[in-house]
């Protein structure tokens, strides 16, 4: 999945085995289908988190300065470098909507200096 929706990432051997340890749980496998399967509404949530997503689906808006962050080689596609309507209505304080290169959908891992670079304008923009 890794070199699928992240092209560009070269991670080396250390940090995929740090999160390998994962898959030696029993029920690896199931609960990360089920996850996609209810991230498309193909299988139920669990119930004591039924109030909790009802919630969240009607998109409260998130009233924190945000600057949003994708990767330009995200194998599930490329978003609009504009800030569309329906952003702005969830993140009313979005402060930047930035598209990084080389990076595709662990933006974090595949180029922490952007994520650090955005976190250092988010704070001067917000003193």
């Amino acid at each position: 999945m890794w070199r699928e929706w992240s092209p560009t990432w070269r991670f080396d051997e250390a940090t995929f085995n740090l999160t390998a340890a994962s898959f030696d749980n029993p029920d690896f496998v199931d609960c990360v289908i089920h996850s996609y399967r209810h991230r498309n509404f193909n299988a139920p949530g669990e119930l004591r988190f039924v109030e909790t997503e009802q919630q969240l689906a009607k998109r409260p808006a998130i009233g924190v300065p945000t600057i949003a962050m994708h990767g330009g080689d995200d194998a599930f596609g490329r978003p609009d470098a504009a800030i569309s309507a329906a952003e702005r209505a969830v993140l009313p304080m979005i402060i930047d909507k930035r598209i990084v290169e080389g990076a595709g959908h662990f933006v974090p891992h595949e180029k922490p200096e952007a994520v650090a670079a955005a976190l250092l304008d988010l704070l001067a923009a917000t003193k």
